[in-house]
């Protein structure tokens, strides 16, 4: 055992200096290797102690324990030091010098338009609603008094999970207008905006998912007068103070009358047009309220309901609606 014990000491010693020697982390690696990997030189010599005899052996392990921990001592400091030094600047750094600024990102354009549109409804009393994404048909066709052989329960036209249930994506934010109303009475005044889903071929103005804002108002005396000016001071405040808008005669299952909304301003004319289709609306068909248990002789109101991206691409002359999805900084960075 003495030969062994004798060699012990030594090794450790030209390990210490091997690794201190190290000028970079690569030699410290390959010095650890020489002398603490599987082939090195102070573990073969460990490997060795399985030859002496049993009643030697203790002390002897206890011998190669004590160096082992010093030589990963030593590996650690000499790690630390040179990791260290890899990272300081190989140049003088003037610590005087003004820090580099973060580049801050900013808010998507539909993120900008959905609040604007958020903050001029608030300044009319309406609160902000929430539904889920996923719905089922009673919510976004039956309540809504959407007929059983209607095109857009089809589908081609709208997402089906194959689920038990046959739930669906919803393809508008109607469907949250029924949900306020079967946990809440009248009088209601919210808006809804959020994402929904159309089986469309995206396009320069199509998209698969895209974003509505629905707004509901219901109480005693609602009037299409009182939708007229909603409509005239939102869409004022959306598109300017010069934003003119008409009303034309339409069809919804869920409104009764029910109008498509143009609108006229100094952005629509420089494209060449006088009016632009905006938005559908029209007074909460009875067959709505019965469906939810609101009394129609009693309660009466108005639904209206635009696309957030038709909105944007007007506001800011963008042409393509894929560009709000194909997140390129270069386009983001605009707004």
């Amino acid at each position: 055992m003495s030969g062994i014990l004798d060699q012990i000491e030594p090794l450790k010693a030209a390990a210490t200096e091997a690794l201190r020697a190290a000028p970079d982390l690569p030699s410290l690696e390959n010095a650890k290797g020489a002398f603490l990997g599987p082939e090195g030189r102070f573990t073969t010599l460990m490997k060795q102690m399985g030859a002496l005899p049993r009643e030697e052996r203790p002390a002897a392990g206890k011998a190669f324990n004590a160096a082992k921990v010093a030589l990963d001592a030593v590996l650690a400091e000499c790690r630390d030091r040179l990791e260290d030094l890899a990272a300081a600047p190989k140049e003088p750094t003037d610590f005087t010098l003004p820090g580099r600024r973060r580049v801050l990102g900013r808010r998507h354009p539909l993120t900008q338009v959905t609040d604007a549109i958020v903050a001029a409804f608030r300044r009319l009393g309406f609160a902000v609603a929430d539904g889920p994404e996923g719905e089922d048909e009673r919510h976004c066709f039956d309540a809504l008094n959407t007929p059983a052989d209607h095109p857009a329960r089809d589908s081609h036209d709208t997402f089906y999970l194959d689920t038990p249930g046959r739930p669906l994506l919803r393809t508008h934010t109607s469907s949250v207008q029924i949900r306020v109303m079967e946990t809440q009475a009248p009088p209601i005044r919210i808006i809804v905006p959020g994402r929904v889903y159309r089986r469309d071929n995206a396009d320069a103005t199509h998209n698969p998912t895209f974003h509505q804002v629905e707004g509901l108002y219901v109480d005693e005396g609602v009037t299409v007068g009182d939708l007229k000016g909603t409509v005239e001071f939102v869409f004022r405040e959306l598109m300017g103070a010069d934003t003119k808008i008409r009303f034309r005669p339409h069809y919804f299952s869920y409104t009764e009358p029910s109008f498509e909304i143009d609108f006229s301003n100094a952005l629509v004319r420089k494209l060449g047009k006088d009016w632009l289709e905006i938005a559908g609306c029209g007074m909460v068909h009875p067959q709505v309220f019965e469906n939810v248990g609101y009394d129609p002789e009693r309660w009466s109101g108005w639904a209206f309901g635009f696309g957030i991206e038709r909105i944007a691409m007007i506001r800011y002359g963008i042409n393509d609606i894929r560009l709000f999805y194909e997140n390129d900084v270069r386009f983001l960075k605009q707004f």
